[in-house]
């Protein structure tokens, strides 16, 4: 019998020799009736995932003969699992070198069809990186007048870009995100700017709430280019990746503009460039970009509520995002609407403190244990062993890339059972408690309803234990106003307040393109973030991939970058590799160019 990576050679070489002739029919023939593309920019110059023949024998037709694919190779020998074969390999287009993955499935007469694929670009040819053998000399040998060392050309590149010199790109954000593209853009020799409000890179991190901790694990939160060391903490605190990034800016040389804020950007459609306006350290400044990123988290603007009587309270009220620690509230009664992540750290930073803390839930929550959900997610494809068993970091982001996200649901669901299963008691005493939770709308659990919704979830590090044992108090319901003293809910209780947090979430990242660019801009695009159907039939909420993230949008010219550190440092390639291509004039016929989707 044959082997799988035979079985997987034969099935690449079927399939090379379709695509070689033209016959996307033929290619579409070698999948599964119930099966998923998904391509990282290789064949539609998009991030894009088609399901089913139909659909991938249409992309074809559209994209072949620009994308000229060739010299398809299995790359290591292929495994077999429960009747599933995966395996990688690497392949060519007419600009690119890419690398994919496919899980292949064997009908009863033993013929392979894909049921799973992805296709990614990896370095475009001619414009790759100055890495390994074609990295830059650094000394200039020889004797001659006029030599400049490194300090003066970096220097004079820092001195002339904005200024004499325009950038190509301008990345409004200078959070992990905007240090993400940043770094992949100096690597490919885009000339770009970061700016951002704050007055040194981590800063975002460095404002907040004393105590806060990333809630993802260190396997999981690298940098492009630049791992953390090997005794990083598993968890990072603020002031600690704060630090990092700043570090990250310098080491990595990128033209950071602190002290700068964006006050307005339009796009000129003749001219096919943006006027970006900024103050730089209380100047005015113009700059005139090609491409504009906007890097400002994954979260949009805060959404500040305005319940009735706000505006008579005699206390302290703030968004969440503005919380600077409890330090000053021991004693004092303090009231947080929400029952997110944010809500969670902060009634424990209160209660820390000394402050008498009580939760407002107005909706279920989701919460995961942080040591189980690392246990059985990121653990085993980030952490020490995946590392154990050969899967580094970027091994790793590909693996979770090859599984489109509708097929994501079921091993997720899987996953929830063993989470109930293992912390039933920890469940039973929160529930007990007076706290509402929930598993996700189709028990896929926390990793789901952050790719839909990025919110309604908790990583559990120590707030839970206090609502179990009353130390935070729980208040189920819907607030009617703020009354001078406190909070009044549709019920007729009413609770007293010194404080009022606001843990009441983000809007949509276009919401920042309404504020700095317009508002039709911003309806233009439609929803950033979420998983979206971008079919013309739009079968459902939760298909396709996240709305308008890392990939060409409605408005020319104008680029979404953010998400978690993971998301962050993967699809920065990706985003960086679009952004260099169009600078170089390379042809990128945009295939399935997300239709708008409107903020629900």
């Amino acid at each position: 019998m044959s082997t799988p990576t035979e079985r997987a050679t034969q099935w690449l070489s079927a399939f090379s020799a379709a695509l070689a002739r033209n016959d996307a029919g033929g290619a579409a023939a070698l999948f599964e009736t119930d099966s998923h593309w998904r391509d990282l920019i290789a064949f539609s110059w998009n991030i894009k995932t088609v399901e089913g023949r139909a659909a991938i024998e249409d992309m074809l037709k559209a994209t072949l003969g620009s994308t000229k694919p060739s010299h398809w190779k299995i790359d290591g020998a292929a495994n077999e699992k429960d009747g599933i074969i995966d395996a990688w390999f690497n392949f060519e287009t007419a600009v690119a070198r890419g690398r994919g993955h496919v899980r292949l499935k064997g009908d009863p007469k033993g013929a392979q069809r894909a049921w799973t694929l992805l296709t990614t670009a990896q370095e475009l040819k001619g414009f790759e990186e100055k890495k390994g053998r074609r990295r830059w000399n650094g000394a200039e040998h020889g004797v001659h007048r006029d030599r400049k060392t490194w300090l003066e050309l970096k220097q004079e590149d820092e001195s002339t870009l904005g200024i004499s010199k325009q950038p190509y790109v301008v990345i409004i954000g200078g959070g992990q995100g905007g240090l993400a593209l940043g770094a992949r853009l100096k690597r490919l020799g885009v000339p770009t700017i970061i700016v951002d409000k704050h007055e040194r890179p981590g800063d975002a991190w460095r404002k907040r709430y004393k105590s806060l901790c990333l809630h993802d694990p260190v396997w999981y939160d690298h940098m492009p280019y630049l791992p953390f060391p090997d005794d990083w903490p598993v968890f990072s605190p603020k002031d600690k990746i704060g630090d990092w990034l700043e570090a990250y800016a310098k080491i990595m040389e990128l033209n950071y503009w602190a002290k700068t804020e964006c006050k307005h950007a339009e796009y000129d459609e003749a001219k096919k460039e943006w006027t970006v306006e900024v103050v730089r350290d209380g100047k005015p400044v113009t700059l005139r970009p090609k491409q504009l990123v906007l890097a400002t988290g994954q979260a949009g603007v805060p959404n500040m509520p305005d319940y009735p009587g706000m505006k008579d309270f005699k206390g302290k009220q703030r968004h969440s995002s503005q919380h600077p620690g409890g330090e000053d509230w021991s004693g004092k009664k303090c009231v947080v609407i929400g029952s997110n992540n944010s809500a969670h750290d902060i009634c424990a930073d209160l209660w820390e403190n000394g402050a008498d803390v009580t939760m407002v839930q107005r909706s279920s929550t989701h919460v995961s244990r942080s040591e189980t959900l690392m246990e059985l997610w990121t653990y085993p494809l980030w952490g020490e062993q995946a590392l154990e068993n050969g899967i580094s970091c970027d091994q790793a982001d590909m693996i979770a890339a090859s599984m489109p996200y509708r097929l994501m649901a079921d091993p997720h669901k899987a996953l929830t059972v063993e989470m109930k299963r293992r912390d039933a008691d920890f469940y039973a005493r929160l529930e007990k408690a007076g706290f509402k939770l929930d598993f996700g709308d189709d028990e896929s659990g926390l990793p789901l309803k952050y790719y839909r919704r990025g919110s309604g979830y908790y990583i559990d590090v120590g707030a839970s234990e206090l609502i179990c044992n009353g130390s935070i108090k729980m208040k189920q319901g819907q607030v009617e106003r703020i009354t001078p003293t406190g909070v009044k809910f549709t019920d007729g209780s009413e609770l007293p307040a010194d404080l009022i947090v606001y843990a009441t979430g983000f809007g949509s990242m276009n919401g920042w393109a309404a504020q700095l660019i317009s508002q039709e801009v911003a309806d233009k695009v439609g929803k950033v973030w979420g998983l979206g159907s971008d079919t013309t039939k739009d079968p459902g909420p939760w298909e396709g991939e996240f709305r308008n993230m890392w990939k060409p949008t409605q408005q020319e010219g104008l680029w979404f970058q953010g998400g978690n550190l993971h998301q962050s440092r993967h699809y920065s390639q990706f985003l960086s590799l679009q952004l260099k291509a169009r600078m170089e004039g390379l042809p990128t016929p945009v295939y399935g160019l997300p239709k708008t989707h409107h903020l629900s």
